[in-house]
């Protein structure tokens, strides 16, 4: 049923329900499409337009995916998305998720995607939270599934040193309640 991605990418679109209106790009794969001209992928790319929200998420895959909740591949990268949003964590069969060059400024909305269980490759590099010091650890503990993080592989190493930060930084923030 995962045929080639829908793509969608460089349509200059400022919102999900203007891409509707849009004929994907064809790849080197041939799209496939059910008797409802639904296409028959998991895959979506949105790249390179200039998104700033996800309203309409579902209905947009709904729209173009003969098999919506069968999405595993999501492309959000190079818009202008400034937060992680919560219908991303409805998207439970997901496993690659870009959201790489876009303007997210909140490292605790990665929490958001904690409930994905089959999210393995994540990539959020190009965005302001890159900045804080704890990005990496965080991502990766919020997500121990993971496999690879803005195209670099998760190591072992980095899982273990990730859960030890989670958990200090728990007992920390513990303490501080009990303090007050």
């Amino acid at each position: 049923m995962c045929g080639a991605p829908v793509d969608l990418s460089f349509r200059c679109l400022n919102r999900l329900t203007d891409a509707w209106i849009e004929t994907p790009s064809s790849g080197l794969r041939p799209l496939k499409k059910n008797i409802e001209r639904k296409y028959l992928s998991c895959s979506l790319r949105l790249s390179n337009n200039s998104i700033s929200h996800l309203c309409g998420l579902h209905e947009t895959l709904s729209h173009f995916l003969a098999e919506p909740l069968r999405l595993a591949w999501l492309d959000l990268s190079f818009n202008k998305l400034t937060h992680i949003e919560e219908v991303l964590s409805e998207l439970l069969g997901l496993r690659v998720l870009y959201l790489h060059g876009n303007n997210i400024h909140t490292l605790s909305e990665v929490d958001l995607l904690g409930g994905l269980p089959h999210l393995y490759s994540i990539t959020l590099h190009g965005n302001p939270i890159e900045k804080n010091k704890t990005y990496r650890d965080r991502v990766i503990s919020v997500l121990p599934q993971l496999k690879t993080m803005d195209f670099s592989a998760v190591t072992q190493e980095e899982r273990v040193l990730a859960k030890l930060w989670y958990q200090s930084n728990n007992r920390c923030r513990d303490t501080r309640k009990s303090l007050h």
